[in-house]
């Protein structure tokens, strides 16, 4: 845990003396004394490029709604002709149109060059996901190849798992720390005679995510995942339980493979 204690922010207020003072006495007391991730090699880049990413997918989802509403709203003529066409047939049929750009005044035309605008618009965006899809994938393949290949991990949710790590993996003393930097790590919900660990609610809820692909995609692909999770059920352990568990051991698969290939990269570079 990295923020401020809240409950001295509440008592004593805030102002960079107080916020200067708490994390100096945090620290010599080794309370927070998390090394940041660092930002210069390749998983910056990474992270710049999913970030320019994340936003195309959206822009184009709403150029396609766009589009679907100004049909629905163009005059007869130009909507009868569109109308059966499936989607990207309409994208390509709009974007090589040839609408007259003088006559921008005339309602029907107007509604042409606005739609080709849209398409061509859909069309880039398309072309720049696919783009920037093959940039990430090549990064993650040159940082931990191994990751991609195990069962049920796409190149997002790898990515995703080593964004979070960081170019300086080894920041992380264990797997431990990966799981609870992953909100993975099992939280002690223990009462009287009921022994029991809870979800935990904190950590980086992306990589969480990402987790939780891996896990459901291998709960449907592959038998040992299914056995695992059948043992958990039979055990007492309730669904959201079992796959918490199931996240925590793909948290310790991760981290092997991100350190020892961190080690490879850290060998290859000394040996140059």
């Amino acid at each position: 845990m990295t923020g401020p204690d809240r409950l001295a922010r509440r008592r004593r207020g805030k102002n960079d003396t107080f916020d200067a003072e708490s994390a100096a006495h945090a620290a010599y007391a080794e309370r927070r004394t998390v090394t940041p991730r660092s930002r210069d090699v390749l998983v910056e880049s990474l992270r710049v490029l999913r970030v320019c990413r994340k936003t195309a997918p959206q822009a184009r989802r709403i150029a396609l709604q766009i589009i679907q509403t100004t049909i629905v709203c163009a005059p007869d003529k130009l909507r009868d002709q569109l109308r059966s066409m499936t989607r990207m047939q309409l994208i390509r049929t709009l974007a090589a149109s040839r609408p007259d750009m003088t006559g921008y005044r005339q309602v029907e035309e107007a509604y042409r060059i606005s739609l080709r605008s849209l398409a061509r618009r859909y069309l880039e965006l398309h072309d720049e996901i696919a783009d920037l899809d093959v940039m990430c994938e090549a990064i993650v393949k040159d940082l931990a190849p191994e990751l991609p290949a195990r069962p049920a991990v796409g190149v997002n949710s790898a990515a995703q798992l080593l964004l979070t790590s960081g170019d300086n993996p080894e920041r992380l003393s264990s797997e431990a720390g990966l799981a609870a930097l992953c909100g993975v790590s099992p939280v002690p919900a223990s009462s009287g005679k009921t022994t029991r660990h809870r979800l935990n609610r904190g950590g980086d809820r992306a990589a969480n995510s990402a987790l939780h692909i891996i896990a459901v995609g291998r709960l449907c692909l592959d038998e040992t995942t299914k056995a695992y999770f059948r043992k958990r059920i039979a055990t007492g352990s309730t669904k959201m339980e079992a796959i918490r568990c199931l996240k925590r051991y793909i948290a310790r698969e991760v981290y092997g493979i991100i350190q020892s290939r961190s080690k490879e990269i850290n060998r290859t570079q000394i040996a140059s």
